[in-house]
C-alpha cells in the first residue's frame, strides 16, 4: 500500500531575491515523501511550496492540509502509482503546488526512487539542457552588470524584469545591451506593469531592440484587452500569471481561444503539476501556441524534476529552469549549472539524509 508524509523545509537565500511582489529571504516548502509498505526502503521525493502573493494555494493552513491530504491518502489503499496519481488531478484546481510535489514524489518512486523520473539522457547525464540567464531586478548600474556578467559566463539567452524602474531608464538599458550585445535573445517579462492604454505604445518603443516575447504586459484579469494587445502587438506575447486561476479544461480553451497569445510560460508549481501543463501544452499546440516552461524558486528537488519533465517533452525551445544556487541550504544532488545549461552528473548523491526515513506504515 502506497503512504505519503509531507515535512516543513525553510530554504535560505544567500541574498535577498527581489521580485515584482518584494524581496525574499527565505522559502518555506513542503517535502514529500512517497513509499510502498511492501518496500519501505524505497522512497520517492517531490517538493511542495506555495509562492506568497503568487500561487493560488498561498494559505495559512497549507501546510495542515498537506498533512491531512497525506495521511487521506494513507488510508485509502492505492496499491500501485498509477491509479495512485489520479489523487493528484483532485487536487490540481484548488492545491497546485501540492500536486506538484505529491506527483513528483510518486513519479519518483514508481522509478525506484533513483530521482528518475522519466527515462531520458538528459535524466541519466548524458546531455543538458540550456536555460535563460535570468537578470534580478536592480538599479540600471546593477542591471547591465548581471547581464555581462551572464553574457560571459555563456548564456545567449537573457530574461531580463521590466517595470520597476522608470521605462525611459529601462529603454536605455535595452539600447546599451542591444549595442554590447547584438547576438543575443533577449526575452522581457512585465509582470503586469504596463497600463491597458500605455501597453502597445511601450511594447512599439520596445521593438526596435529585436525583443523575443514580452510576459504579461498588463495585470491579469483582462482578457478582452489582452486579446487586442496580441492581435496588434509587434512583440510576441506570453501569458505567465494570466494562467493562474485558470480551472478546468473548459476555461483553460476559452482563455486560449480569446486571448490568442503567442507563448505560455508553464510553470508545474503554480498550474498543478506535469500533467496539468501538458494540457496546457495540448490545447495551445492545437492553436499555434508555443510554451516555455519555468521554475518557481524550487530546491533542488523540484528543479530536477523539471528538468527532466521539459527533457521528455520534447522541445528545443531554451526554457528558464533555474540554477539551483540560490539558497545556502539546498539539498545536496547531482544537478549543476555548467555555463548555461543544467546538468546531471551521476557520480553525485542526493543529500535527502537529514529527513530521514519515511514513519512506519
Amino acid at each position: 500500500m502506497l503512504h505519503l508524509a509531507a515535512t516543513p523545509y525553510t530554504l535560505r537565500f544567500r541574498k535577498p531575491a527581489p521580485t515584482s511582489r518584494g524581496a525574499l529571504t527565505t522559502r518555506n516548502i513542503w517535502f514529500v515523501r512517497a513509499w510502498d509498505d511492501s518496500a519501505p526502503a524505497i522512497t520517492g521525493w517531490g517538493e511542495a511550496g506555495p509562492l506568497p502573493g503568487l500561487s493560488r494555494d498561498d494559505r495559512a493552513d497549507f501546510g495542515d492540509e498537506a498533512a491531512r491530504f497525506c495521511a487521506a491518502f494513507s488510508r485509502t489503499g492505492y496499491g500501485a502509482v498509477e491509479d495512485a496519481l489520479t489523487a493528484v488531478q483532485g487536487i490540481s484546481a484548488a492545491w497546485p503546488s501540492l500536486a506538484f510535489g505529491v506527483e513528483t514524489a510518486l513519479r519518483d518512486l514508481a522509478g525506484g526512487g533513483q530521482q528518475i523520473l522519466w527515462e531520458t539522457p538528459f535524466a541519466h547525464g548524458e546531455t543538458g539542457l540550456p536555460t535563460h540567464g535570468l537578470i534580478w531586478m536592480d538599479t540600471p548600474e546593477g542591471i547591465l552588470r548581471q547581464i555581462k556578467a551572464k553574457v560571459d559566463a555563456g548564456f545567449d539567452v537573457i530574461k531580463m524584469k521590466i517595470g520597476a524602474l522608470p521605462f525611459a531608464e529601462e529603454v536605455e538599458i535595452l539600447r546599451h545591451v542591444r549595442s554590447a550585445f547584438p547576438g543575443i535573445e533577449l526575452r522581457l517579462d512585465a509582470n503586469g506593469a504596463f497600463a491597458p492604454d500605455e501597453a502597445l505604445h511601450r511594447l512599439e518603443t520596445l521593438a526596435a531592440f529585436d525583443i523575443a516575447c514580452v510576459e504579461q504586459p498588463v495585470r491579469s484579469g483582462q482578457w478582452e484587452v489582452m486579446a487586442g494587445i496580441c492581435r496588434r502587438s509587434p512583440i510576441p506575447i506570453a501569458l505567465d500569471e494570466e494562467l493562474i486561476p485558470v480551472a478546468g479544461g473548459e476555461q483553460r480553451r476559452a482563455l486560449l481561444e480569446t486571448v490568442r497569445p503567442h507563448y505560455l510560460i508553464l510553470k508545474p508549481a503554480l498550474l498543478g503539476g506535469f500533467a496539468a501543463c501538458q494540457a496546457w501544452i495540448a490545447d495551445g499546440e492545437e492553436r499555434g501556441v508555443r510554451w516555455i516552461a519555468n521554475s518557481l524558486l524550487e530546491s533542488n528537488i523540484g528543479l530536477n524534476a523539471i528538468c527532466q519533465w521539459v527533457s521528455a517533452a520534447g522541445s528545443n525551445a531554451v526554457h528558464g529552469l533555474g540554477s539551483g544556487t540560490l539558497f545556502a541550504n539546498n539539498i545536496d544532488g547531482p544537478i549543476h549549472l555548467r555555463g548555461a545549461r543544467l546538468e546531471l552528473d551521476r557520480r553525485r548523491e542526493w543529500g535527502f539524509g537529514a529527513f530521514g526515513d519515511p514513519p512506519p506504515a
